[in-house]
């Protein structure tokens, strides 16, 4: 940041150094008072000097107050191009990264640690480099006055120098997992927030609030061990600042007695230590905050860390035929859940991956979309494999549109511009009505109604059916709808889903189906059961078979008429 901002950060250093020796000034002309009037100086030496002292007092606010205005300045700058690059650096993760860091991580890091950088970037760092020059100057005059009166001054500094050392070697840690603590209490909240439903459903409040309970002990607890050490290190300095004023005016008064120095010495070196606490206290303070602001600052630049979304390459067309060849996935845990899934997905047909919960339907979607990569095998469409497509084009080709949808705050045409920037209204319309939005033509302001807290809300159902009105807008030519319809009444799911039909004839879908209805119109069903592909063919040739796609088939078929 510095080296991209030289000539702001070389104004601030200026500024703030003019006006530290403005400030060495006033003590000086008062122990020049203290001599003059001792020597006999009637009142008009006295008001001269009062008055020089006067001028001085108000350079040193003038150009305080221009350097903090050129420093804020540049951190408002430094900030805004951090904020910039960890939104740029967010977006270029792999979204599986993401999804495993969870909301309230990402959330912790781009609100209060990038705040707690703006503050250190903003104030802490420039204090430091100023309060450090200060005191250089201070010390400095000091020594001039006098030699032992320099070494008196120095007399509070091995204790302060030890317990910063010792208060710098914990600090860090501590502040990390303070941030990390932080960041877990947040995504507990947000869960449960967003979750609320389905907490009060399952009757889970009482376990919800007994984690977050235990959430907030774990804050609580790092934030004490925070405070254990500032309750050391600010005790030792403070008690550590009487120390070299007391000692200069016992080395200053024997000094005087032996005519060494002059009684407006003395005075002044007392009171270049006395201005001396408050750039010390401000070093010291200030020095306490960088350590959040570094931890902080680790956070942000963490993200920056992890290895981007690899560019790829943008193959040539070699047609659109999606081939999943011996593929194997697992997660963190390394237990896999696809067992060598070989399938062929001719383009233009319509796949249904059909089966019981937790075979790994969501799984091999995510792999047909190039999300995750198999840990064996291969992926690959038109014969380049999924991975390998620059990410630009892989969503050119490939679009997944899952269960879950989400509504931006803005209007509807900017919800549906995040998939085709270009698009006219008339698309928009047209896209809205082929996914049977009636409720779209009741909005007041049409296209232009805002969306989102404190504006228009949209149900589940309106919300998955913008999420599926973009997907028309980005017209890919392999779409994988992942239980895309899963939160429309079967009617409006089933009116939906042939509305879709005729948009997207001519495309290859691959479609994560839970009613059967959608399996009965595709040209090829897959069953998955435990992570392997049990059986495939046509809706007819399963039933005949009576595997357990016809048990599954029976089964629905039942529950429909019961209904």
């Amino acid at each position: 940041m510095i080296s991209r901002h030289r000539r702001a950060v070389g104004v601030v250093l200026a500024l703030h150094s003019a006006a530290a020796l403005a400030g060495l000034a006033p003590p000086w002309l008062l122990g020049a008072i203290v001599d003059r009037v001792t020597a006999g100086a009637g009142v008009a030496t006295v008001d001269r000097l009062a008055l020089a002292i006067a001028g001085c007092v108000v350079v040193n606010a003038l150009l305080a107050r221009y350097a903090q205005y050129a420093g804020h300045r540049f951190g408002e700058r430094a900030v805004a191009e951090l904020r910039e690059q960890f939104v740029d650096r967010t977006l270029a993760l792999p979204v599986s990264v993401v999804e495993r860091a969870g909301a309230g991580d990402l959330a912790t890091r781009s609100s209060v640690d990038v705040a707690t950088v703006g503050t250190t970037v903003r104030d802490v760092a420039p204090t430091i480099v100023i309060a450090s020059v200060q005191l250089t100057l201070l010390f400095g005059a000091v020594f001039l006055l006098h030699p032992l009166l320099g070494l008196a001054a120095l007399a509070g500094l091995p204790s302060i120098v030890a317990v910063t050392r010792w208060y710098l070697r914990r600090a860090s840690s501590a502040y990390l997992t303070e941030g990390a603590e932080a960041a877990e209490l947040t995504e507990a909240l947000t869960t449960t927030a967003e979750g609320a439903r389905t907490v009060e459903a399952l009757r889970l409040a009482d376990d919800r609030v007994r984690y977050g309970t235990v959430r907030v002990a774990r804050l609580w607890q790092a934030r004490r061990a925070t405070l254990a050490l500032r309750t050391v290190f600010f005790s030792v300095v403070e008690a550590s600042y009487p120390l070299p004023i007391a000692l200069v005016l016992l080395v200053g008064g024997y000094l005087l007695s032996v005519d060494l120095v002059s009684l407006g010495s003395v005075v002044a070196a007392a009171l270049y230590l006395q201005q001396a606490i408050d750039p010390m206290d401000r070093l010291l303070q200030w020095t306490e905050q960088a350590q959040r602001g570094f931890a902080s600052y680790a956070r942000v630049l963490g993200v920056g860390l992890v290895p981007p979304e690899p560019p790829g390459v943008t193959a040539t067309s070699r047609g659109e035929r999606l081939v999943v060849a011996g593929a194997r996935f697992s997660y963190a845990d390394g237990h896999d859940v696809l067992h060598g899934i070989d399938l062929e997905v001719r383009p233009g047909e319509r796949l249904a991956i059909v089966g019981p919960s937790g075979a790994g339907k969501s799984t091999l979607a995510r792999l047909l979309a190039g999300i995750d990569a198999p840990r064996q095998g291969v992926v690959s469409i038109g014969g380049c494999p999924v991975t390998d497509l620059d990410p630009a084009e892989r969503r050119r080709r490939i679009a997944l549109v899952t269960q879950e949808h989400h509504v931006f705050i803005g209007s509807v045409r900017d919800n549906l511009a995040f998939a085709a920037p270009d698009a006219t209204d008339e698309q928009m319309r047209a896209a809205l009505a082929t996914v049977g939005a009636d409720w779209f033509d009741a909005l007041p302001d049409g296209l232009d109604t805002a969306l989102g807290d404190g504006a228009r809300q949209l149900g589940a159902a309106e919300a998955q059916q913008v999420a599926l009105a973009r997907l028309v807008l980005a017209d890919p030519h392999t779409l994988i709808l992942d239980e895309a319809t899963a939160a429309l009444d079967p009617s409006t799911a089933r009116r939906t889903e042939r509305a879709l039909a005729a948009v997207l004839v001519g495309r290859t879908v691959i479609a994560i189906a839970h009613r059967l209805n959608t399996a009965h119109d595709a040209d090829r069903v897959a069953v998955l059961a435990d992570g392997r592909i049990t059986e495939i063919g046509s809706h007819d040739e399963l039933v005949a078979a009576g595997g357990a796609y016809a048990a599954l088939w029976r089964s629905w078929h039942a529950r429909a008429d019961a209904r």
